[in-house]
This record gives C-alpha cells, sequence and structure tokens, in this order.
C-alpha cells in the first residue's frame, strides 16, 4: 500500500510516499481501506516533534510512529476473528488519536475505539474532517459547566477545533462570541455565533464586554491578557501550552489566587472520551445540526503542499487528504 512515511523530525520536507506492507488485522481490530483523513495542528506538531518535550511520548531520536494522521474515514476490508461490531463493507469514520497511521490507504483499529458508521447524509471527505477538531472542542466544554445563556468567547472560530465549539456551544444553549478576521464573519454567523468581533479591527480584549468562559482555540492570546474581560467565577481554556508551558501550570496555582483574581482561572482542556465525542458529533449530523468546515482538499501525493498550508496557521476549518 501507499503510505507517507517520516523517519526523523523536521519540516513537511522529510515526508516521503512510500509502498508499505498492508497492516493485517489481529483478532479484536478491523482493517480500513482509507478514502480520506486530514493534516491538522496535532500532525504539524508530531512532525516536528515541537514542543520538544513531547519526544517523551513520540519518541526521543526519532519517530516511534513512521505514519502520522488521526483522522480518517473508509470502508471496511477485513474484520478480525472477534470484531462483532462490524462488518466488511461497512462505511466507518474515526480518530485514531493514540497510534496514528491514517496517513496511508489502510490502517487496523481495535473495533472497540474511536470509530463508528457513517451517517449516510454525509460524504467520506466530511466524515474525516468531522472527529479531531470537535473532540478538543467537546473537552473544553466538558471541563465547565456550559448551561443555557452562560456567555462563552471563542477566539479562533474558524479554525477546526473554533469552528466545531461555535457549534457545539450553540447546542448546550451557550450564548457565543466568535471571533474571527473580516472574510470569516458570515461562515461563523452560518454556525450559530450569536455574536462576532473582527480580530482585524478590535482587538476582544479591550471591547468592554465581559464572559463566563473564555476558550482560546487557537493559542494565541492568554490567562493574563484576558483574566479582566473574565466574570468573577469565570475561566480560560487554551488549546495551546502557552508561553513556558504556562497554562500547565496555571490550573495549580490560579485556585489559590482567588481572593486576588476574582475567583477566575485557568483550566487545562485534557483530552477523554474519544468515543463519546465522535458518537456526539455522528447525532447532530444525522439530525443536521452540525456543519463540517472544510478549507481545501488536496490528493495523498500532495501531502507536503497540505503540512505547508496548515503550518501557515490560517486555515478556515479543516485540510481533507483523498487517497483516489
Amino acid at each position: 500500500m501507499k503510505a507517507i512515511i517520516s523517519t526523523k523530525y523536521g519540516s513537511p520536507d522529510v515526508l516521503e510516499l512510500k509502498e508499505v506492507e498492508k497492516p493485517i488485522p489481529q483478532d479484536n481490530e478491523v482493517l480500513v481501506r482509507v478514502v480520506a483523513t486530514t493534516v491538522n495542528r496535532t500532525d504539524c506538531a508530531t512532525l516536528r516533534a515541537k514542543p520538544f518535550f513531547m519526544r517523551i511520548v513520540t519518541g526521543i531520536f526519532k519517530p516511534k510512529k513512521s505514519i502520522l494522521g488521526s483522522e480518517f474515514s473508509g470502508k471496511i476490508e477485513a474484520v478480525g476473528e472477534y470484531v462483532s461490531s462490524f462488518k466488511v463493507g461497512d462505511r466507518v469514520f474515526g480518530i485514531n488519536e493514540d497510534s496514528f497511521g491514517s496517513h496511508a490507504q489502510y490502517l487496523t483499529i481495535l473495533e472497540n475505539e474511536a470509530l463508528t458508521t457513517i451517517p449516510e447524509n454525509i460524504r467520506y471527505e466530511q466524515a474525516a474532517a468531522s472527529t479531531e477538531g470537535v473532540f478538543y472542542a467537546y473537552n473544553f466544554i466538558n471541563k465547565v459547566d456550559i448551561k443555557k445563556g452562560k456567555k462563552v468567547l471563542v477566539n479562533g472560530a474558524t479554525g477546526a477545533i473554533g469552528s466545531a465549539a461555535v457549534q457545539l456551544l450553540k447546542y448546550f444553549g451557550a450564548n457565543v462570541t466568535a471571533v474571527c478576521g473580516t472574510e470569516n464573519i458570515e461562515l461563523v454567523k452560518s454556525l450559530g455565533a450569536n455574536n462576532v468581533i473582527d480580530y482585524k479591527k478590535v482587538d476582544f480584549t479591550k471591547a468592554g464586554k465581559q464572559y463566563n468562559y473564555i476558550f482560546d482555540t487557537v493559542g494565541k492570546s492568554s490567562f493574563f491578557k484576558c483574566k479582566h474581560i473574565l466574570e468573577p467565577g469565570g475561566a480560560y481554556i487554551s488549546s495551546d501550552l502557552g508561553y513556558m508551558a504556562q497554562n500547565i501550570f496555571l490550573p495549580l496555582i490560579t485556585p489559590m489566587l482567588k481572593s486576588m483574581i476574582g475567583n477566575k482561572k485557568v483550566v487545562f482542556p485534557t483530552p477523554t472520551d474519544c468515543k463519546g465525542s465522535l458518537l456526539l458529533i455522528k447525532k447532530l449530523i444525522e439530525e443536521g445540526k452540525f456543519q463540517t468546515v472544510i478549507d481545501r482538499e488536496y490528493p495523498l501525493e500532495q501531502i507536503v503542499d497540505a503540512y505547508r498550508y496548515v503550518e501557515k496557521g490560517h486555515k478556515k476549518g479543516n485540510v481533507v487528504i483523498t487517497m483516489g
């Protein structure tokens, strides 16, 4: 099978298209013929091993996993002896967050992992682009108490996480203010944002409004810049570790400073329940309550260009890779 291989850390130039052996499913695994996958921020960070300490997990000197890619959609080609949830021919989509492997024509995954059948009303490309952003957005939301009418600001509302966060927040009844560029205002309105701030014209931290929660889905702000626009008891959550990894340590520190900063805190969105987020998004897609945002599509042979585009940091929603 064809696969994109990275045997060392570095820029997208280290990626190579190679012929490798097709995997064989174990007794409790399925073999998926991949139809579509994506390139996302996680792929880019893993390729470059940034921040450096992530090598503790990904491999100190070289990548433990030579095939990247976490999101995928495709068709089941074979099933292991003990598999009962899926059958050959099923259209499926999922996320292989720990073992990667979707930047290839085939992958194997345990049947009880984050894998489910594709809703009838979407294409393979849409399905592949409906997992990782939702997974991380859902883990912003389930870390706080989202009730109807809660005021939430989403910084970076047009990225994969941001566009998913806007829609999930609306589903849970929040009042959403989306921060985006001028060219994306109509897009975020179509996703359900109650209010929009154009960051090219207005600094949202100086707009004079306060929020219960601030979701920085692109990691381009900080708690210290945002704490004055948080209401008492409010929380700041970022998708990024922040300067000197401060967003890992501030959740431990801010509770001790509640009398000084008005009981405002930082929450780190440790990702959990990957399967739960996948089943939720499947439900919302089937009900017509979720819109997958796709910026560009590239064939597998042009995946280096896709990585370069994603690394620019300006994509709208998702960048899809098709297998042809």
